[in-house]
């Protein structure tokens, strides 16, 4: 484990999660107002802390539409600063996908937009601020967004849990230094205190449950040790596998997801390994044993409507750079893409609608980097071919790996890392498909 180390204050005694996950109607017009909240981070009684949240709570609350619907959010801003919801991992019409600057002016504080966007793929997504987001998402502006299949899979439980950590002081007072350099240039703002925030607090002995992992913190990356039950992975990044597979490795890197499909044999826990105990993170109990549990196999979800690539008509490089240790680049920033720090004026490719690219990433930094591409889904590739599907891909320090896409939806659309700190400080550019 790196970074910056988490304190087991209370992690032992409170287990389940401290904040709500409010679930909001399903494909209801809806309103997000962004406002100061107090939340209630550490165990109660241990003092609250001063955040940002959506409706009142943070995270905000969880919204559910059936795949094909249309979401109709209007946002309204009252924190007191310039903000934008981005829809991530959606593939979104690029007047959507709330990126101030790139895709809509920001929202001003008092002002209000409205998002209107068909969601074309069943899955696990999230929304969050793209404005100042290494600073507003820290302070809880996000929540889940999960596009149901016309027909779910059987289970008795559709369990969220976000992952998220955060920096306190003894009170819950959240520290400040958003900007602060040294964590831009290291692995990003780490908190001292990490939780499993759960939407189910009890289940039964035997029940199915689909478990929707979501990391939504700025720059931890999260191994996680799921204890109490048995099952199989059966998508990730919102993207069925074509075969379900063994729980053998959960690390997600922040905006990554993972979906499961378990059987409770016990209390369920969701543990952070460290050299010595793990830090626990977040438990479900049980309560009482399902008198007539789910016993069928459990099968590959719906394959997704995404498009097949083929031959690729481009072959790019993408090299990260920069950062503590990684050298000296153009520009005042302290990560760089291909040597150019910040967003460039013209983009790293342009493809027309439908081409396939081969996109080279490598990590020539000593710091991993989960780099996102927007509005799209893509391959990740291996020696077999064409390995998992997601638009988020965790990049290890000294690591390369080819990732192959089909640009199929119109618009410029951000690529960046998504250790938020990282983005701020220079590693991001962009692609423009016509």
């Amino acid at each position: 484990m790196t970074g910056f180390n988490l304190t087991r204050r209370g992690a032992m005694a409170s287990g389940l999660a401290l904040l709500a996950l409010p679930r909001a109607a399903l494909a209801a017009p809806t309103v997000l107002r962004a406002a100061p909240v107090s939340a209630q981070i550490l165990p109660k009684g241990d003092g609250t802390t001063a955040m940002l949240g959506l409706n009142g709570t943070t995270p905000g609350p969880e919204l559910r539409v059936k795949q094909g619907s249309r979401l109709d959010v209007t946002f309204e801003n009252q924190i007191g600063a310039d903000s934008a919801l981005h829809w991530h991992g959606i593939r979104i019409e690029n007047a959507m996908d709330g990126v101030p600057g790139m895709t809509q002016s920001a929202v001003p504080h008092g002002g209000r937009f409205d998002y209107s966007f068909v969601a074309p793929d069943a899955g696990t997504f999230w929304y969050h601020s793209h404005s100042r987001s290494w600073e507003q998402v820290e302070q809880g502006l996000y929540g889940a967004l999960i596009v149901e299949e016309a027909e779910p899979p059987a289970v008795d439980h559709d369990v969220t849990v976000l992952l998220d950590d955060w920096r306190l002081e003894e009170d819950g007072t959240l520290i400040g230094g958003f900007g602060n350099r040294h964590d831009f240039a290291h692995a990003g703002r780490l908190g001292n205190f990490a939780r499993a925030l759960v939407s189910v607090e009890t289940v039964r002995r035997g029940d199915r449950l689909r478990l929707r992992l979501i990391n939504t913190a700025t720059a931890r990356i999260f191994p996680v040790i799921l204890s109490g039950a048995s099952g199989k992975v059966v998508a990730l990044d919102g993207m069925p596998l074509p075969a379900p597979r063994e729980i053998s490795d959960i690390t997600l890197a922040p905006a990554q997801r993972m979906d499961l499909i378990v059987d409770v044999t016990n209390t369920l826990r969701f543990d952070f390994p460290t050299r010595g105990d793990p830090y626990e993170l977040g438990r479900i109990a049980v309560e009482g044993d399902n008198p007539s549990p789910i016993d069928t196999d459990i099968t590959p979800l719906p394959a997704p409507n995404t498009p097949t690539p083929g031959p690729a008509d481009h072959e790019l490089t993408l090299t990260m750079q920069g950062g503590a240790m990684g050298g000296r680049h153009s520009g005042d920033d302290i990560w760089a893409l291909n040597g150019h720090s910040g967003l460039p004026e013209t983009p790293f490719a342009r493809f027309k609608r439908g081409e396939t690219a081969r996109i080279r990433l490598v990590n020539e930094t000593a710091f991993p980097h989960g780099m996102h591409l927007h509005g799209h889904h893509f391959y990740e590739t291996n020696e077999a071919g064409l390995g998992d599907l997601r638009d988020t891909t965790l990049i290890n320090r000294g690591e390369s790996r080819d990732i192959l896409c089909v640009f199929d939806n119109p618009g410029k659309w951000l690529l960046h890392c998504h250790m938020l700190g990282h983005q701020a400080a220079g590693m991001k550019t962009w692609v423009e498909v016509t």
